[in-house]
């Protein structure tokens, strides 16, 4: 055992018991930016329900130009599709509880309530952007058209690959969105042919571009296997120009952010407090070359630059 040394002064233990020791919020590591959600134009619905309706594009529109005699103008009309395709918005909810005496007691300097709601609606909001790319209905990448899909030649996204993606959305297209990884293995071939792709800056942040279009990181769209494989997504954004928007339930009760409601649910005879995170939301490609996708895509393959 070893000897107590006596000291002549107060210890550092002994006077941090005395201290207000500087704290920080709870801090939850699984924020992401949520890029698709912030770019996203989002149309609020009255009752929950959007109808997509579509002008039958196969029916020829017969018009005539360079009329200069008297002959028949060709009568025509636009028909539409008879059983359009509707969404219904998806919740996504959660429960939180909070003892009360938890609440009263150890509110200073961070409020409990608030603290325990802050994080719980950050969960539910990365899974907001998540179903937006992934959820089996309305999810982006299980809504792309077969003949809007491309595959990678040789497995590592080039810019070829990226060229022919454009193809698919060539009218107005508004922004890619990969998973990091993706994009690094992009930024790589870039780099090996001489062609560094330039950046652009949005919300105060930069990021890569091809074609002038912004590559958007998102871990929402998934790297998996052996040979980990991942996609790029292309997409028009706005319903002005026929693109993906978002779709949310405007004036909730509890209205916190469009969509996102959170309400007080009443105190239990153990004296929990619960309130009720509720959001409402879904997403709709108007037209079939507002998206498109690049499959098959690689990201280990690294280079050696001499």
């Amino acid at each position: 055992m070893a000897d107590t040394v006596t000291r002549g002064s107060l210890g550092e233990q002994g006077a941090i018991q005395l201290a207000n020791v500087t704290k920080t919020a709870p801090i939850y590591g699984a924020i992401t930016p949520r890029w698709l959600v912030r770019l996203l134009d989002w149309k609020p619905l009255e009752a929950g329900i959007f109808r997509r309706n579509r002008v039958v594009e196969d029916q020829v529109i017969e018009v005539l130009c360079g009329h200069d005699d008297e002959s028949p103008i060709p009568s025509t009309f636009a028909n539409y599709e008879e059983a359009p395709r509707e969404y219904r918005l998806s919740s996504i909810n959660a429960v939180v509880n909070v003892q009360t005496r938890i609440g009263d007691l150890f509110s200073n300097p961070y409020d409990q309530v608030r603290e325990q709601l802050r994080v719980v609606v950050e969960a539910v909001k990365e899974r907001q952007e998540n179903e937006l790319f992934n959820n089996p209905d309305y999810g982006l990448l299980n809504n792309v058209p077969d003949p809007q899909r491309v595959s990678t030649r040789k497995g590592a996204p080039t810019p070829d690959d990226l060229d022919e993606l454009l193809t698919k959305v060539w009218n107005e297209p508004s922004l890619f969105l990969a998973h990091p990884r993706a994009i690094a293995a992009f930024g790589r071939e870039c780099t090996r042919r001489g062609v560094p792709p330039p950046t652009v800056t949005l919300f105060g942040n930069p990021f890569l571009t091809w074609r002038g279009i912004p590559l958007i990181p998102t871990d929402k769209i998934r790297v998996a296997g052996k040979v980990p494989k991942s996609k790029v997504l292309l997409i028009r954004v706005g319903e002005r120009k026929q693109g993906v928007i978002g779709l949310f339930q405007p004036g909730l009760t509890g209205e916190q952010s469009p969509g996102l409601s959170v309400r007080f649910m009443g105190i239990s005879d153990q004296g929990l407090a619960s309130y009720l995170i509720s959001l409402y939301c879904s997403a709709s490609v108007l037209t079939d070359d507002a998206i498109a996708v690049l499959d098959d895509v690689e990201v280990g393959q690294y280079h050696e630059y001499k």
